[in-house]
C-alpha cells in the first residue's frame, strides 16, 4: 500500500477554495499551461543556445556531451571550457528534439512538464505545512522568477523540479512513508545536481532536517550515498574526458570571478535583497498584510533602513555609473522598495522557525537562507536564476504567514487583500514574462535585420556578441562571419555589434570606422536586461535589479566599415 499525502485539516471557507479543493491538481496544471503558454514561440537568448548546441551534440555523440568548440568570448574555445552546468538538462533537450523537432515552440513545450511538475511538487509539499496548499503552489506560480525562468530552455525549472519532489519524498520517508521513498529522494537529489550544480546543495539541507526530525544519525543516511557517489561518478568521468573534473571546475570558475568582482560585500546583499523581493513579487505586496504587530514592523524596518543606507550611501552609484534611460535616484527607489520585500521575505522565514519551531519550519528557514547566501555570496554574480530555488519556500511561508492573520481581521475581508496582492503580482509576473520575450525577440530581429541588410553583398560581415544575437545571425547562412582572435578583415568588410549583449568591444578606430546603427523596437517601459536601466535578470552586472521601469531604448546593432570610405 502507498500511503496517501495528507490533506488540508481545514476546509478553506470562501467558495472559490472549496471549489479548488475539489480538484486542484487538474486546476493547477491548467493555471501553469494557461500561463507559459503565450510564451511557447519566444527566441532563444541569453545562455539558451550553450544548452542547444549541447544538445544537438548529444544527439550525435550522447557519451560525449562537451566534445566541440564553440566561440564564447571571441575565440574558439571547448564546450566543457565555457559552460559551467551539467548536462542533463541538454540531455532532456536532446530527448525531445527527437520526437518534437529543433523548433522554438517544440523545445518550450517540452519545458511545460518541468514547471508543472515543480508547482505540483510544491502543492503536495504544502499539504505537509500548511491548510492552504493551492495558495501556495499559486503564489509560487506567479512570480515573476518561476515564468520568466520556466519561458528558457536553461536548466533552472527542470532542476527545481527535481529538488521539491526529492524533499516531498524525502519528507515522507522521514515521516514512515517507506525506504523507497528516500531512496528515490536520493536519486532526485543526484538529478537535480546534473542538471544544475546548485541542485547539490539538497544533500547538506536534508541532512539538516533529518538530524532535526531524528535527533541522530542513522540508516537513513546511506541514501545519501546515492547523490555523493553519482557526482563522484561524474567528476571522474569528465576529467577522464576533459582533463579536469567539471564539478570542481564550476567551483573554480566561481572563486576566480568573485576575486575579481566589484559586486560583493555590501552591493551583493543589497542587490540580492532587491532580486528577491523583485522575483518574489508576490511576498513583497503581501508584506504589509504579513506584519501587523509593532515588533515585526519595527524589525522590517531596520532591515529598510540598512538597505537605504547602502543604497543612497553611493556603493550602487559608485558600481554601477549613470542609467541613460532612468535617473539614478529612480534606480535607487526600485532597489530599496524590492529590497524592502527581499527583507520581508527573510523575516518571515525567521519568524516562522521562530513561533513553530518544528521540524518543517526549519527546513523552510535553511532553504529560504541557504538559497539567499548562495545567490548574494556564492554564486558567480546575483541573478534571477539563483533565487528560483526558494519559490515554493517561500509560497509555503506565506500560506502560513497568512495563516497568523486570521485572527487579526475578518476573514472575508483578509481574503479579499490577499487575493487582490496575489493578482497584483500575477500581473506583474506576466508583465516582466512578456518583457523578457520582448528582449529575446529584439535579439533575433536585430540579427535577421542586420544579415538581410548587410550580408548580402561583396564584403564580409562580421560580428561580435553572443546569446540570441549569434544564435539567430549564424542560422540565416553563412555569409555572416563571428569575429575570433586571429581574424582578419578585408577592405569593404562591415562589422556588426549588438550594444545589448556581452563580450564585445568597438574595433580598432584606425582600421574601421562608424557608419551605420540599426534599431530594433524591443520592451518599452519594463524590461529584464539593459544597462540604460538598470535590469540585470540574468546577471546583476547589467543591473542591480531584476527587472527595471525606465524609458527602454530600442535594441542597436552599431555597423562599422573597413577601410577609408563606406560602401
Amino acid at each position: 500500500m502507498t500511503a496517501e499525502v495528507p490533506q488540508p485539516a481545514d476546509k478553506p471557507a470562501d467558495p472559490f477554495f472549496r471549489w479548488l479543493s475539489l480538484r486542484p491538481r487538474l486546476l493547477l496544471v491548467l493555471a501553469v499551461v494557461a500561463a507559459l503558454g503565450p510564451f511557447l514561440g519566444k527566441p532563444l537568448n541569453f545562455d539558451d543556445p550553450l544548452f542547444l548546441w549541447t544538445a544537438r551534440q548529444i544527439q550525435a555523440h550522447p557519451a560525449n556531451p562537451y566534445g566541440f568548440k564553440v566561440n564564447w568570448y571571441g575565440v574558439e574555445s571547448p564546450m566543457w571550457d565555457v559552460t559551467k552546468n551539467p548536462p542533463l538538462s541538454s540531455y532532456y533537450l536532446a530527448m525531445a528534439a527527437a520526437f518534437l523537432g529543433w523548433g522554438e515552440k517544440a523545445l518550450h513545450f517540452a519545458f511545460l512538464l518541468p514547471a508543472v511538475a515543480a508547482i505540483l511538487g510544491t502543492y503536495r509539499l504544502a499539504c505537509r505545512f500548511t491548510n492552504r496548499p493551492g495558495f501556495a503552489a499559486c503564489a509560487t506560480l506567479f512570480t515573476p522568477v518561476f515564468l520568466v525562468s520556466s519561458t528558457t530552455l536553461m536548466c533552472d525549472t527542470l532542476m527545481l523540479a527535481f529538488w521539491v519532489w526529492a524533499v516531498v519524498l524525502w519528507v515522507e520517508g522521514t515521516e514512515g512513508g517507506g525506504s523507497w521513498r528516500l531512496a528515490c529522494a536520493g536519486l532526485l537529489m543526484a538529478l537535480a545536481a546534473l542538471t544544475k550544480y546548485f541542485g547539490a546543495c539538497l544533500i547538506p539541507l536534508l541532512i539538516a532536517y533529518s538530524l532535526i526530525c531524528r535527533k541522530r544519525l542513522g540508516g537513513w543516511t546511506v541514501f545519501f550515498l546515492i547523490p555523493v557517489a553519482v557526482l563522484a561518478v561524474y567528476q571522474w568521468v569528465t576529467a577522464s574526458l576533459y582533463g579536469r573534473g567539471l564539478l570542481s571546475d564550476a567551483g573554480a570558475y566561481v572563486s576566480l570571478i568573485r576575486g575579481t568582482s566589484d559586486f560583493s560585500g555590501p552591493v551583493a546583499g543589497v542587490t540580492a535583497l532587491a532580486f528577491t523581493g523583485g522575483c518574489l513579487a508576490v511576498a513583497t505586496f503581501l508584506a504589509p498584510l504579513l506584519w501587523l504587530t509593532r515588533a515585526r514592523m519595527a524589525a522590517i524596518a531596520d532591515l529598510i533602513l540598512v538597505a537605504g543606507v547602502l543604497v543612497m550611501g553611493g556603493r550602487l552609484a559608485k558600481v554601477y555609473g549613470d542609467f541613460p534611460g532612468a535617473s539614478l535616484t529612480w534606480v535607487e527607489v526600485q532597489v530599496m522598495f524590492w529590497a524592502a520585500g527581499g527583507a520581508s521575505v527573510l523575516a518571515l522565514a525567521i519568524a516562522d522557525a521562530w513561533q513553530r519551531r518544528d521540524a518543517g519550519s526549519y527546513l523552510l528557514v535553511l532553504w529560504v537562507f541557504g538559497t539567499f547566501l548562495f545567490a548574494a555570496f556564492f554564486n558567480w554574480i546575483v541573478n534571477g536564476r539563483s533565487i528560483l530555488p526558494m519559490a515554493p519556500a517561500v509560497g509555503i511561508l506565506l500560506a502560513r504567514g497568512l495563516e497568523k492573520q486570521d485572527e487579526l481581521m475578518g476573514e472575508k475581508v483578509r481574503l479579499q487583500i490577499v487575493w487582490v496582492c496575489l493578482g497584483i503580482g500575477g500581473a506583474l509576473a506576466v508583465g516582466v514574462a512578456h518583457a523578457d520575450f520582448a528582449v529575446a525577440n529584439a535579439a533575433r530581429l536585430s540579427a535577421e535585420r542586420a544579415y538581410d541588410r548587410y550580408a548580402q553583398g561583396p564584403g564580409t560581415l562580421w560580428f561580435e556578441g553572443h546569446w540570441g544575437f549569434q544564435y539567430y545571425i549564424e542560422k540565416c547562412g553563412t555569409n555572416a562571419k563571428p569575429v575570433l582572435h586571429g581574424a582578419v578583415a578585408r577592405r569593404g568588410d562591415l562589422l556588426a555589434i549588438p550594444l545589448n549583449n556581452t563580450n564585445t568591444k568597438p574595433p580598432d578606430p584606425s582600421m574601421a570606422h562608424p557608419w551605420k546603427a540599426l534599431l530594433v523596437d524591443g520592451p518599452r517601459w519594463l524590461t529584464t536586461s539593459s544597462r540604460d536601466v538598470g535590469a540585470g535578470f540574468y546577471a546583476s552586472a547589467w543591473g542591480p535589479l531584476p527587472f527595471a521601469f525606465g524609458e527602454v531604448p530600442s535594441d542597436r546593432v552599431l555597423l562599422y566599415f573597413f577601410g577609408p570610405g563606406p560602401p
